[in-house]
């Protein structure tokens, strides 16, 4: 995988830099004659920050959009949070706090790691993700449709009686969705078999889950880590949303899962602590992922 990225890495070295005013609108169109002459076919997708190259011309780029600004990444937050609110408006019903929280950490996901294909949504080899908070779907499917993965349009459809945008994830209805969820602390035993199965078959794809900090307290949340660690996940990554708050109140006066860092550390995570608002530090947090082995 290192190797495949550096590859695509230097392709872009060979190109001009392009700043767009978002994304899909090309700014410049002065290509190096090396690029140009080299003929690829294929399309090489999130590199970087908001990068996505489409190499379908034979004799040519016929398409190149790169931008190293979290600008573009915060902007399209502010779409995804645009989404939820129309679809839980719409439906008169929905959980929009969670989903609002994890705004961030799931743009950055969808729109700079993830290695999908909106036109294939069941490519075997693209990077998995499982909302194992599914209630706060509404956020999975903002970025889903600003992904374009079905329209935006649809969002307003949420938990309409004849919708296919129901009010929790299901992989068999909806494109770009990895995993049926709802029933808290399933998640990441979820994850654990897909990041699994990517060893066993030798894929390089990704895994990655978000949990909720009230949706911890389930146990199976912590058999599965166990298992996380028995196997030495290090093509899994997990999001702890920690916004403290679950539908009885706040999570110390529920069932306390703190200290939440510690205690993942104490199951053989590498735990890193951010603001899951601050787009570089989510950015940051990513890169660490990568580059853990073993556990």
């Amino acid at each position: 995988r290192e190797n495949k990225i550096n590859k695509q890495k230097g392709i872009i070295k060979m190109a001009n830099i392009y700043r767009t005013h978002n994304c899909g609108e090309l700014r410049a169109t002065n290509i190096n004659e090396e690029v140009r002459l080299a003929g690829f076919v294929q399309t090489i997708r999130n590199l970087g920050k908001m990068m996505f190259i489409d190499l379908r011309d034979e004799f040519g780029i016929t398409q190149i959009i790169v931008n190293n600004d979290n600008q573009e990444l915060e902007n399209m937050a502010k779409e995804v949070r645009k989404g939820i609110i129309e679809a839980v408006y719409n439906a008169q019903s929905g959980h929009p706090g969670g989903s609002l929280s994890v705004a961030d950490i799931l743009t950055v996901l969808y729109f700079n790691e993830l290695n999908i294909d909106e036109k294939n949504p069941k490519w075997e080899d693209r990077d998995r993700m499982v909302l194992s908070k599914g209630h706060c779907s509404p956020a999975l499917y903002s970025c889903l449709a600003n992904r374009g993965f079905f329209p935006v349009e649809d969002l307003k459809t949420f938990r309409k009686l004849d919708s296919y945008l129901q009010g929790h994830p299901d992989m068999n209805k909806i494109p770009g969705v990895d995993m049926t969820t709802g029933s808290l602390g399933q998640g990441l035993s979820a994850a654990n078999g897909m990041a699994i199965a990517g060893k066993l078959d030798k894929k390089d794809y990704r895994v990655y889950a978000i949990l909720g900090d009230g949706e911890i307290e389930e146990r199976q949340v912590w058999e599965a880590a166990m298992a996380s660690a028995r196997y030495k996940l290090d093509n899994l990554c997990i999001f702890v949303d920690n916004n403290n708050l679950q539908i009885d109140g706040t999570i110390e006066e529920v069932m306390s899962p703190y200290p939440i860092d510690e205690k993942f550390k104490s199951f053989g995570f590498e735990m890193v602590k951010i603001d899951g608002h601050n787009t570089q530090e989510i950015l940051d947090a990513f890169d660490v992922a990568k580059h853990v082995k073993g556990k």
